[in-house]
């Protein structure tokens, strides 16, 4: 970027160059963060457009006193919480898995429209050290919290903004904030701890793609958690997972598996294998490793595939 000031001067004067020049360095680290506030890869482009397009309206009204980076995220957070707090999420979704009947769950899940978001979304610098806080864990913890908790856990300790930055952002004050973060810090769960990935990756792709629930039940840990949003149900433990994996796998359907990866995890596009000799994409597995095991398996919808560059079919092996 050339002098900030020089572009600031020109974007307000209606040089939409200028204003691409001063907003396109934070386009992907704002889409993040519009994606961890609202949990929704699709809700967190259509706010990041509001957020720009907001941004392009009041640039004459920006004189620069705050660095760029914190203005557009004072609006994008502020159209974040606008959106938590007015839009109805997307319903849950009724079991639709050809002959197949599902064991009773667990629980019914109440964060159906959590999505995935693809590693390549993230800047690869800083792909690792954001691991954590993109996780799904992490993600799906923050649907759960009241939104101005989410907004000041997000800005103080995931993107280390100062806390009268956020006080400012938010239209509050200080207090406010701290006594925010205080509560939001002790309502967030404890978060897993990844281990090697390789070995037990592998295991878990062996056991899939030959329908060896034993083999699967193997790598889980005992409070093993399946979920499969935008359908409700929700398996926790190795007995309602490798129930559930059983009756799958009793259908007689089998699935290859295409590894890419999600929210800083393991995953997979899972392939159906038919007659016709074509493998068809029937939804995208994220794996969550704990020590060494996997501590969440979470099914999302084969219409995410084209997001994480996999085909619709691919050839049987």
């Amino acid at each position: 970027m050339g002098n900030v000031t020089d572009v600031i001067t020109r974007a307000r004067s209606g040089d939409g160059e200028a204003f691409r020049e001063l907003t396109e360095p934070y386009r992907r680290e704002l889409l993040v963060h519009c994606y961890r506030m609202l949990g929704s890869i699709q809700d967190a482009e259509d706010v990041l457009q509001e957020t720009l397009l907001a941004a392009w309206q009041g640039i004459t009204g920006y004189e620069g006193r705050a660095a760029p980076r914190t203005w557009l995220y004072r609006i994008a957070t502020n159209r974040c919480l606008n959106a938590r707090r007015s839009a109805a999420r997307r319903p849950a979704k009724e079991w639709d898995v050809p002959h197949v009947d599902p064991p009773e769950p667990s629980r019914l899940g109440e964060v159906v429209w959590l999505e995935p978001i693809p590693d390549t979304v993230f800047d690869p610098e800083a792909r690792y050290e954001q691991a954590e806080s993109i996780s799904l864990a992490f993600v799906t913890a923050l649907q759960t919290l009241p939104p101005r908790q989410v907004a000041v856990l997000v800005l103080r300790d995931v993107l280390g903004f100062h806390a009268a930055e956020v006080a400012d952002m938010l239209d509050t004050t200080v207090e406010s904030v701290k006594s925010a973060l205080k509560r939001a810090r002790a309502a967030l769960p404890a978060q897993p701890t990844p281990g090697p990935e390789e070995a037990v990756v592998a295991r878990f792709v062996a056991a899939w793609q030959s329908a060896d629930v034993d083999g699967l039940v193997a790598l889980l840990t005992d409070d093993v958690f399946m979920s499969m949003p935008p359908i409700p149900f929700e398996y926790e433990g190795r007995a309602a997972v490798a129930e559930f994996s059983r009756t799958v796998f009793a259908a007689g359907r089998r699935f290859d598996l295409v590894a890419t990866r999600a929210n800083g995890q393991p995953a997979f596009g899972a392939y159906l294998r038919t007659q016709d000799g074509q493998s068809h994409g029937v939804g995208l597995y994220v794996l969550t490793l704990d020590g060494g095991r996997i501590s969440a398996l979470t099914r999302f919808e084969n219409g995410h595939l084209a997001r994480f560059g996999l085909p619709r079919a691919i050839p049987t092996p």
